[in-house]
């Protein structure tokens, strides 16, 4: 049913000559912007200095127009023109980017990209054009792929969300979402700076900055002055600290006994919910109170709900369907492959 194709938030401007350093696009993204050349992605953590990427960034930003046209780019030989966009931004600063996002997306796009990365190619210049665009809050994204996607879910339930720059909380019902219960507040990237400054009281860390140590946290290891340090401790004990300042009082002005009497079902979406540390946060303070559920993929979910929300505007029409989901950590692109596509 979906397409999805994932790659890293990070770009960094970089004008070498860089010939078959990756197998495909996707890993190999080098684009032109501005007259200038920027790695993004696979490329930019392989062969970047310091890649970086501004949390919860504004359409007006290099970073965030970089990461728009490499999901254009790499989405494009799946698509027929003229395509149907949506995205989304944390509720915090949802209103904010809408109608600029909105500006950015809804043109003819000259998408202009090396292909030399993966290939013989060369550079090249490809054209999509954009017809509708649609920009909706991230966890309204999460709620819609919950509804609509494989769960079909029906009913009131909770939706909670967790990534790198974002924590959001949502009440979804059958008549519609519940304003006030939507919130965002710090993402996980919290734990990871808890993790760095430890760290940094016994070991010299470079240059690096909290989304190349995302990487080691992910993994529970990393390097250091060629020493292999385990993290999973800290890791541990980060994400505890995370959970106990920022999540949960969050969640004491959500989940109440008022909107437990509407519903007791908890959906747990996002990146961050691959961190068992993290879940079981949430089984200890809802255990006895309510039905938790992580969803499959769980950090697909927005990009999902967007494509989804894409074919509706774009009235079935499967190949013009496009859910873009630039994230701090990941940017996720979806459409549809040629299956039959329910509830649109």
């Amino acid at each position: 049913m979906y397409l999805i194709q994932s790659f890293s938030s990070l770009v960094e401007n970089n004008n070498t000559v860089l010939i078959n350093t990756s197998k495909d696009l996707l890993h190999g993204l080098k684009i032109l912007h501005n007259d200038k050349w920027y790695i993004c992605g696979d490329l930019a953590l392989n062969e970047g200095q310091s890649p970086h990427k501004l949390i919860n960034s504004s359409p007006d930003d290099t970073d965030y127009q970089l990461l728009a046209k490499a999901a254009l780019i790499v989405s494009q030989e799946n698509l027929e023109q003229p395509i149907c966009i949506t995205t989304g931004f944390p509720y915090a600063t949802y209103h904010i980017h809408k109608e600029k996002a909105i500006n950015f997306f809804k043109r003819t796009h000259i998408l202009d990209f090396d292909s030399s990365t993966y290939g013989t190619g060369g550079k090249k210049k490809n054209v999509l054009e954009v017809q509708q665009v649609e920009v909706i809050p991230e966890i309204v994204g999460c709620t819609i792929g919950i509804r609509r996607g494989e769960l079909q879910a029906t009913g009131s339930f909770f939706v909670l969300s967790c990534g790198f720059g974002t924590f959001e909380s949502i009440l979804s019902t059958d008549s519609g979402i519940i304003e006030q219960s939507m919130v965002s507040a710090h993402g996980i990237r919290y734990a990871v700076n808890i993790m760095i400054n430890e760290l940094k009281s016994k070991y010299y860390l470079e240059f690096r900055n909290a989304h190349q140590f995302d990487d080691a946290f992910q993994r529970g290891y990393v390097y250091l002055n060629r020493q292999n340090i385990d993290l999973r401790e800290i890791r541990r004990n980060a994400i505890r600290t995370y959970y106990e300042d920022i999540v949960s009082p969050v969640l004491r002005n959500i989940i109440t006994d008022k909107n437990l009497m509407k519903t007791n079902h908890i959906y747990l979406c996002g990146g961050a919910m691959y961190y068992q540390d993290l879940v079981e946060c949430f089984r200890e303070e809802f255990e006895g109170i309510a039905q938790l559920e992580v969803v499959e993929n769980p950090e697909t979910m927005a990009s999902k709900g967007y494509a989804l929300n894409s074919l509706r505007i774009a009235h079935g029409k499967k190949k013009s369907a496009l859910g873009i989901d630039i994230g701090n950590a990941t940017t996720i692109v979806t459409n549809f492959d040629d299956e039959e596509v329910k509830n649109y």
